[in-house]
């Protein structure tokens, strides 16, 4: 069989732009697909971060009048990444995040913006664009969700389509009035094309039309199609279920890897477990705690949101001394909640410490030497905190929810007593269940043997992309035979 090509339409790719594990999806799966006789070329937007990391580029396809302004696709190479960008300076050359400007609010043109992607997106999925004819094209959430609305109403032969959903609840909603500027048929404007509720519906868009959806989870694949956690579209998911797959993610575990990360104070291997120790030593000391061997050190690398199930946490801290426990925090988002953990910090100094905002080098070095991580997400499609502190050896102590729920085999009294455990898992996801899973978690660090054999377990679980991409590679290779 000859190889698959296929084009990833991605919003942000690692290592060029990240604001979170979208990015480390589009930029880890062509590579695990290649061993998959599967080639990945990724059209991202060209924004200042990634212009400035192109290594070479040929322009293949020109846009004199998209959305406003001239633009051309680049045909591009940055590291290993095969690469299309769509170099529209009027839609992508601004200071400011890939969807929010300096102000933090939404760019207030991201309808424009992304319809530009996903309609670039069908222009190369036709052949237009060089010599590169794709059999898939393969979109990532709503921002991507239009690429499969202009293939659809496109009357020449398509490639199919795929879908994935990283995260529900951001959909991609804009007011009818976008929709004459989109350049789809009339037509599209109805309940069986992108409208949704009266607006244009992005991910909706993208979810009806694509020949298959996946998940980035199996769990989560299912949770979408109930109302608690369908986010309003749980009853299109359902009525297409047949066409939805659940994939859970890896990650790249040449970055992630603690025997050769260069961002850790210590490299060790579950053979030289010991030199951990260097790492909790130097992750207190970066935090401003106490060096406390015998403290159990919990770290959170996380957003600070709602979903992400914080709020529990600071409004529990008082857990922390009675079992005997350190705290420490790189995270951002809510303003009220990074306030909140701040002065926790100053109220406990010695025993919670706060970083708020996002360093690579600080959550590699939180993986490596923090003895647990916790993760109380209200929902969580995949998550790939849990799978880094997997690799590392730092207990992962989560929400039973989505990926995690899929990711992580509880330490329960069976999984102990057989020998299976990677993690603490917890549910319903309240403040007292988050406390009792902390407590439960002390428990098990005053047990050396225990402990020891869920950080063996951990770090020699496969959470890799292996196996996500021969998933991956036969869904395309099943949704191309059935074309």
């Amino acid at each position: 069989m000859s190889a698959i090509k296929v084009l990833s339409v991605a919003p942000e790719i690692f290592p060029l732009v990240k604001t979170g594990g979208l990015a480390d999806v589009a930029g880890a799966l062509p590579r695990a697909l290649e061993a998959e006789d599967v080639h990945v070329a990724t059209l991202v937007p060209g924004y200042p971060a990634v212009m400035a990391a192109i290594d070479r580029a040929e322009p293949v396809l020109k846009a004199p009048k998209l959305f406003g302004g001239e633009a051309r696709v680049l045909r591009a190479y940055a590291g290993e990444l095969d690469l299309f960008v769509l170099d529209a300076p009027h839609l992508f050359k601004r200071q400011g995040g890939p969807y929010v400007g300096p102000d933090g609010r939404d760019w207030p043109d991201n309808a424009q913006r992304f319809a530009a992607l996903g309609q670039t997106a069908a222009q190369i999925g036709l052949g237009l664009a060089g010599n590169f004819q794709p059999d898939v094209v393969h979109a990532h959430d709503w921002q991507a969700g239009l690429a499969a609305a202009y293939l659809n109403y496109e009357s020449r032969s398509r490639p199919g389509t795929v879908i994935t959903i990283h995260n529900l609840a951001f959909q991609g909603q804009f007011p009818a009035d976008v929709f004459p500027s989109l350049g789809l048929p009339p037509q599209a404007f109805h309940i069986d094309g992108v409208e949704y509720y009266g607006m244009v519906g992005y991910l909706k868009a993208g979810l009806l039309l694509s020949d298959r959806i996946t998940t980035v989870s199996p769990t989560y694949a299912m949770e979408i199609r109930a109302p608690e956690a369908g986010m309003g579209l749980d009853g299109l998911l359902r009525a297409r279920s047949g066409a939805i797959t659940g994939i859970l993610n890896g990650i790249d575990v040449d970055v992630w890897n603690p025997e050769t990360d260069p961002l850790i104070a210590k490299n060790y291997t579950l053979e030289t477990l010991a030199q951990r120790r260097v790492n909790k030593v130097a992750l207190q000391e970066d935090f401003g705690l106490e060096t406390d061997s015998d403290a159990l050190l919990i770290g959170v690398v996380s957003r600070l949101s709602w979903q992400k199930g914080l709020d529990l946490l600071l409004a529990n801290l008082d857990v922390l001394p009675r079992i005997g426990a350190q705290l420490v925090l790189l995270a951002s988002g809510d303003p009220a909640l990074e306030e909140g953990f701040r002065a926790a910090a100053a109220a406990q100094p010695g025993r919670v410490g706060a970083v708020i905002g996002y360093n690579e080098r600080v959550a590699h070095q939180t993986q490596a030497g923090a003895d647990a991580l916790v993760i109380p997400s209200r929902f969580e499609p995949c998550g790939l905190t849990q799978l880094c502190a997997m690799r590392y050896g730092a207990i992962p102590i989560a929400a039973r929810a989505g990926g995690l729920a899929d990711t992580i085999i509880d330490a329960n009294e069976m999984a102990l007593a057989s020998g299976v455990g990677s993690g603490l898992l917890f549910s319903p996801v309240t403040g007292e269940m988050l406390c009792a899973a902390l407590e439960r978690a002390a428990r098990l660090w005053v047990q050396p043997e225990a402990w020891a054999r869920l950080i063996e377990n951990s770090m020699t679980t496969d959470v890799s992309w292996r196996r996500p991409a021969a998933a991956y590679a036969k869904l395309y290779r099943d949704l191309i035979a059935e074309r």
